[in-house]
């Protein structure tokens, strides 16, 4: 139940051919996690992303992001690095649980995603609450970036009270979850969404029977990725590409 690690053949052929390419990473930018930093990313487009070949892709600290995959390889810097829970092992701590006795009341629909001007005004005002101006909030770019998905992506939409609370985007593979985006209404931020979405997540990767649940990138020393850090029975993937 390793879910990829060095032995896995899909994922050491994946590796091989991703080295025979020779791919070069993309012009700097500003790095939207360490402040002074830049960010450089690799790129790829496969022409059929199934959910097999995804999984191999994470074990290499790729993500997706619409049709095309990607992962940082910025000059002097590793810290971008992927994050996964061991379903089977975790815990809620203090926080956890009182961040789900706070949401006993919110109701989670389950579906494919939908770009609805409902969750678009939502997540125009949760990226004005963040502040970071990486994101403009266009439709355009909210159909784009959350909607054009592949054939394995889903949505679960929470509400409270009949008022979305907020909207997560997930992957799902035969031996994981994988968190994409979540994005919630700023004025119910005390219900700490975020939270209450991955606490979620760890309960639907129980009913589907995978071990895996993949949080994305941890950044150690970023403010934005600590509340990862704080579930248990997680693990990180090294440079070697093992997980630890």
């Amino acid at each position: 139940m390793s879910g990829g690690t060095a032995r896995d053949p899909l994922r050491e052929r994946l590796a091989a051919l991703l080295g025979s390419l020779g791919l070069l990473p993309s012009s700097a930018a500003p790095c939207p996690y360490l402040p002074g930093r830049d960010s450089r990313l690799v790129v790829v487009r496969p022409e059929r992303l199934a959910p097999e070949l995804y999984h191999a892709f994470m074990d290499l600290n790729f993500r997706r992001l619409g049709q095309v995959v990607y992962r940082p390889q910025c000059e002097g810097c590793r810290e971008c690095r992927q994050l996964r829970l061991r379903v089977a092992d975790f815990l809620p701590n203090r926080a956890q649980r009182r961040c789900r006795r706070r949401n006993e009341d919110v109701a989670a629909a389950l579906g494919a995603p939908d770009p609805s001007d409902e969750k678009l005004d939502v997540y125009r005002r949760y990226l004005q609450a963040r502040h970071d101006g990486q994101m403009s909030g266009t439709r355009e770019e909210f159909v784009d970036f959350l909607h054009d998905g592949a054939g394995f992506t889903e949505e679960v939409v929470f509400r409270a009270g009949g008022r979305l609370l907020g909207a997560g985007v997930f992957d799902a593979t035969p031996l994981a979850l994988s968190a994409v985006y979540f994005y919630f209404d700023p004025e119910l931020s005390f219900r700490s969404p975020g939270i209450f979405n991955v606490l979620w997540l760890v309960e639907e990767c129980r009913r589907r029977d995978v071990p895996w649940l993949y949080l994305g990138y941890h950044v150690a020393g970023s403010q934005v990725m600590a509340y990862k850090a704080a579930f248990a029975a997680s693990e990180i993937l090294g440079d070697d590409g093992e997980w630890r």
